[in-house]
């Protein structure tokens, strides 16, 4: 496996790189990091090969509440241009879609707990997934949804949001829920936003999101299996 020189962006400190910190480690990627809530700068586009874009409780249309927003998505969009690697995760995804142009919504319901996905059409072909059941539990926390940008090709869904992962050319892939997710994070999750697991349709309590940490080691596999294919 080549080696990269790996930079995330990270807008609050309780959603990390979960296990993408380990696999980076692992093989022997370079790590290095924007974090937004300590007033961090971007790095030039030379300073890195890939760029992975973590989630948070924000929305992408609230610049006026978190004013980096406009820099970060006008670097994710150069990054794209320069044919880096770009992966967004949750918000990640929603910054990735609003820079090429889609729109990004609050959805009907929100998400948050432990729901399947499916592979859509595109999704059961595609080689990035191959080493992904058709059907399988993740971690969910969003509140918000986007359309699917120009050229991008919806991936999975569940039954609460259609477009759940888009890949956009063969080097940007938006992912909507967690996969990185570990037990450790899920504490962090859950504590930081209790305010948000109130009883609704596709809202789990917080006993219900830790009692299937379990599911965190599947969930890690299938991510893993993504960023070795994208490293190739």
């Amino acid at each position: 496996m080549k080696q990269f020189l790996i930079h995330y962006l990270q807008h609050v400190a309780f959603e990390g790189l979960g296990c993408i910190e380990t696999w980076a480690k692992n093989n022997g990627h370079s790590l290095s990091s924007t974090k937004f809530f300590e007033e961090d700068t971007l790095p030039g586009l030379n300073d890195f090969d890939w760029l992975i874009i973590m989630g948070g409780p924000m929305g992408v249309y609230e610049e006026n509440q978190y004013p980096w927003i406009k820099a970060e998505r006008e670097f994710i969009l150069k990054a794209i241009e320069a044919r880096k690697t770009v992966i967004g995760i949750c918000l990640g995804s929603q910054l990735i879609a609003s820079a090429l142009g889609a729109k990004v919504y609050p959805g009907k319901k929100k998400e948050i707990g432990w729901f399947s996905l499916t592979k859509t059409k595109e999704g059961k072909k595609n080689s990035l997934l191959s080493e992904i059941p058709e059907e399988f539990i993740s971690f969910h926390w969003h509140g918000d949804s986007f359309e699917l940008p120009d050229k991008a090709v919806n991936l999975l869904e569940s039954e609460a949001c259609i477009n759940q992962s888009f890949l956009y050319g063969d080097k940007v892939l938006g992912l909507q829920f967690h996969l990185e997710v570990t037990p450790d994070a899920l504490s962090l999750m859950t504590e930081n936003g209790r305010h948000e697991l109130i009883e609704d349709d596709f809202i789990q309590n917080e006993n219900e999101i830790l009692n299937q940490a379990h599911h965190c080691n599947a969930s890690n596999e299938y991510l893993i299996a993504i960023l070795s294919k994208l490293s190739d």
